[in-house]
């Protein structure tokens, strides 16, 4: 019979999993989302190509998070 801090472990184990799983789910549909917003056509995307694109968004990003909490901090 297994011990509490065993049961505990699978668990966590098990949480652990779905936790990854999920955000594999989310990368997977942000991944899907962009692409189609953005009229790309997946046979065409090489991994440069993927990596070039998702530098430029994340700078944009970044971008925009300095200015919201430039905005906010200046109330």
């Amino acid at each position: 019979m297994p011990t509490s801090l065993e049961l505990q472990e699978a668990k966590l184990k098990d949480l652990n999993q779905r936790i990854k799983n999920e955000k594999l789910k989310i990368d997977q549909r942000l991944g899907h989302q962009l692409i189609k917003q953005a009229n790309l056509d997946y046979g065409k995307l090489s991994m440069q190509e993927i990596k070039s694109l998702s530098v430029k968004l994340a700078e944009f990003l970044n971008q925009e998070n300095q200015s919201t909490s430039t905005l906010n901090s200046d109330n």
